[in-house]
């Protein structure tokens, strides 16, 4: 039986574009997206499109990883973070509301930003079909669908109100050219100060480049201007099984097992969280 359409996605359907072809529209046919020429993308069960084709540079997020992403977001624990992206790419509010979300991951952020905007609709981008499955889901108005951030964005021109990176690789000459002239950019990245005292007891875990804000500046700066910055800082006390969650949804739970980490001791009781969220315009 063939996969209904989700509601979102039919409403994205005049922002997408054929990857294959990169100019021609998707319309549905029988569970799937085709465009005029034929390149056909199927609908998962879980409500996302599969566009992403050919041979992966990664899959994303894997199910462990995922599952300890989505329970530590679900305590709250990041809400301040989801605040001031929230808040930044509603102000002002976007002409049309057509929220982007590049690296989506559990489309958490997206949500938020939904709610901020009563009236605009979410396109969810990631590699993690596992990710994809709750991103899916995360907002009645957020559509999902499967790509690689390095790729060209299987989207038409200046379609978006507002992108947001959170946490995720960048991609300046695309955010720049789906990206309305009024519209606005949303990054979040981590200080170096982001989760000090775990990256202090677990090796494993990937530091901060102190070059960082250098580098995005180079990148961003052709086309972007920064209009805002917000320092995102609390101490968190660490619940239960919250530490074992925040080392699991990062890349470096491929390098240690929940049992080491809880048996050897090394987690600890309490982290800063400390992030900078920025607000570009195009130039």
């Amino acid at each position: 039986m063939p996969v209904l359409l989700p509601p979102a996605l039919e409403r994205s359907l005049d922002v997408l574009r054929c990857p294959t072809c990169r100019t021609r529209r998707l319309h549905p046919d029988r569970g799937s997206l085709r465009c005029p020429a034929g390149h056909t993308f199927d609908i998962a069960r879980h409500g996302y499109v599969g566009l992403l084709t050919g041979n992966r540079a990664t899959s994303g997020d894997d199910a462990p990883m995922v599952q300890a992403r989505d329970r530590f977001l679900a305590a709250g624990r990041y809400t301040p973070i989801r605040q001031a992206v929230a808040r930044l790419a509603a102000n002002p509010a976007p002409r049309r509301g057509t929220v982007v979300d590049v690296g989506c991951g559990t489309g958490y952020y997206l949500a938020g930003v939904l709610d901020r905007l009563p009236g605009a609709r979410g396109l969810g981008l990631d590699t993690s079909v596992r990710a994809l499955r709750l991103a899916a889901r995360a907002h009645e108005r957020a559509a999902a669908a499967t790509w690689d951030v390095f790729r060209p964005f299987p989207m038409a021109d200046e379609v978006a109100d507002v992108v947001l990176d959170v946490f995720a690789p960048r991609n300046p000459a695309e955010f720049c050219r789906v990206l309305h002239p009024a519209g606005r950019l949303i990054v979040v990245r981590p200080t170096g100060r982001h989760l000090a005292e775990l990256r202090g007891r677990v090796p494993a875990m990937v530091a901060v480049d102190p070059t960082k804000e250098q580098r995005l500046h180079r990148a961003l700066d052709p086309c972007f201007e920064a209009v805002v910055t917000e320092r995102v800082e609390y101490s968190m006390a660490l619940r239960g099984s919250e530490a074992l969650d925040l080392v699991g949804m990062t890349p470096s739970a491929r390098h240690l097992s929940r049992a080491e980490l809880d048996d050897g001791g090394l987690l600890p009781d309490r982290v800063t969280v400390s992030v900078l969220v920025t607000a570009y315009t195009p130039r």
